[in-house]
This record gives C-alpha cells, structure tokens and sequence, in this order.
C-alpha cells in the first residue's frame, strides 16, 4: 500500500471518487484485490500476500495509473456509509453529499420521518439516493428519475440487490417531463452542476464518467434552476426539496436572491447543498413536456 500510495503520487493521480488521498486509494484497491474487509484494515497489515495476489494489488495500481480509471470503475463498486452499488462507466460515481444528511433522516427539517410517504431522487444516476432514501424512510413510495436509459439500467440492478422492486420505480425522465401530476413529500437532487469552463479542465478521471451527468452549463445552474421553478408543483405542502449544487451557493443565490435557501454544514463545508420548503419556492402549474414513459 505504500508503494502504491508513492506510485499514484508520483504520477500525479486525481482522487475524489471515493477517496481523498493516495494512501486511502492504494489501501482500497489492495484491500479489494485480496479479499479483504474495507473497514477492518488495521488486523491484516501483517499478512505476506501469495506472489498471485501481489500480482492482482499491482496490475489494479499500473491500471489506475495508466488509464486513469476512477478505483470505483475498476472494482466495479462504490459505498456510500455501509451501503454498496454497483457502478460503472454508464453512471458517475456515487458521491453526494446528500447521503450525509440522509444519515440522520434529514433532521431537523424533516421531524418526523414515518410521515414522509412518496420521496423522488432526481437524476438518480445509480439508484444509489433512492436506495438510502428507502432505508431511511421506510413508510415511503419512491420516484427515481433519469434521462438516461442507460443509466437507468445501472439503477435497476440497486434496486434489486436490496430488494426494493416494490418500493422504488424507476423513470425515465428529462427531470419533471414524465412525472405530470405525481406528488411528493420530499424529493431529492443531485443533478449535472459543472461549469463549462471547468468541464474543459477536469482531471481524466473524471472523463470516464459521463459528461450528462456532469455538465451543467455555461454557470453550472442549468438543471438548478429548472428543478427550482417547477419543484413546488410536485411538492406536497410542507414538502421539502433537497439539492446539490457543488460549491456553487454564491451562484445560486445570485440567480435566486429572494429565496429563504439553508445550506446546512457537510463534509464538503455549508456551499453544497441547499435545503427550502414548498412555500418558500416560486408557485406554478406543471410545465407542458415530452413524457417518457416509466420502467419497470
């Protein structure tokens, strides 16, 4: 794990899917190559590892090198908490700074989590918020909506392997366009939110992920802004919407001065992700759109 650590160092490796430093992703892709529990890695650090496993450590360390592979691409899997998916090129990595408040259900903008009883994840991606968003919220029918079909596909296979078939469906959907007349008590975003500007300067790692995901536009608040115009006409009263918007709060508040937004502390710092309740958000009628119809 040290070589490794020196070695993406070295070489100048861009981290952030799922690790922050060098040492973290070398021990990562060491620890999965063997077998070996994530969380537990203090009990096997005097294991001498066969010459076959040393060769499998390495050829994951030459391949994050060389290609430039996010570690979540090449395993194959990303965790969020204690939870694991499935992810690859057809989704971005799970990363949201969403799951961290979704730890403690929301508290305190949400009271009472056994009341939240239809939730939407928006750009879903993987499944991976919808999934958390089961868990967390287990009297709650769930809308996990994407434009991509293929990313859809990724989702399915979440959602199945923890059983949540009956509790989550799946849409196909550019943002609101297929969910005409649906409601919710909560919904959830993490939506594309890179700038132009700096799409054309991310690290190749983050070229392996779709660009969908990630571009955002020209000030990286295309999708923002459509999801804050028309969210309060699928929001039940009281209704709380939830979205992440990178380090982009100055930008949001700009285009939005008058609206009450909390941007509450996370990892990532109090620039993230904002939180408003339905009648704080501008009221409209649904917006006429192309539906796409639901998946299975």
């Amino acid at each position: 794990m040290r070589h490794g650590a020196r070695y993406f160092r070295a070489n100048r490796v861009a981290f952030g899917h799922g690790t922050t430093n060098a040492f973290d992703e070398a021990a990562y892709l060491a620890l999965h190559a063997l077998k070996l529990p994530l969380g537990a890695l203090e009990p096997h650090c005097d294991l001498r590892p066969t010459p076959l496993q040393i060769a499998k450590v390495l050829k994951l360390f030459e391949r994050r090198v060389t290609e430039r592979i996010p570690a979540a691409y090449l395993t194959r899997e990303a965790w969020l908490g204690d939870f694991r998916f499935y992810v690859d090129e057809r989704v971005i990595v799970p990363r949201s700074y969403i799951a961290e408040l979704l730890r403690d259900d929301l508290a305190p903008w949400i009271a009472k989590p056994g009341r939240v009883r239809t939730a939407l994840d928006l750009c879903t991606g993987s499944g991976c918020l919808a999934v958390l968003l089961a868990h967390n919220f287990p009297r709650a029918r769930i809308d996990a909506a994407d434009i991509s079909h293929d990313a859809l596909k990724v989702a399915r296979r979440n959602v199945a392997g923890y059983a949540l078939q009956s509790r989550i469906r799946l849409v196909e959907s550019d943002l609101f366009a297929a969910l005409a007349g649906r409601r919710y008590d909560l919904i959830v975003s993490n939506p594309p939110y890179v700038r132009t500007a700096l799409m054309r300067r991310l690290p190749r790692e983050y070229r392996h992920e779709p660009q969908l995901a990630l571009a955002g536009g020209e000030d990286g608040l295309e999708a923002v802004r459509t999801i804050l115009s028309e969210s309060a006409a699928y929001l039940n009263p009281g209704g709380l919407l939830v979205v992440e918007a990178g380090h982009n709060r100055a930008r949001v508040e700009r285009a939005f001065p008058r609206l009450a937004f909390t941007w509450p502390e996370t990892s990532g710092g109090d620039d993230c992700v904002f939180l408003i309740y339905r009648e704080q958000l501008p009221d409209i009628n649904p917006p006429a759109g192309r539906a796409i119809a639901a998946t299975a």
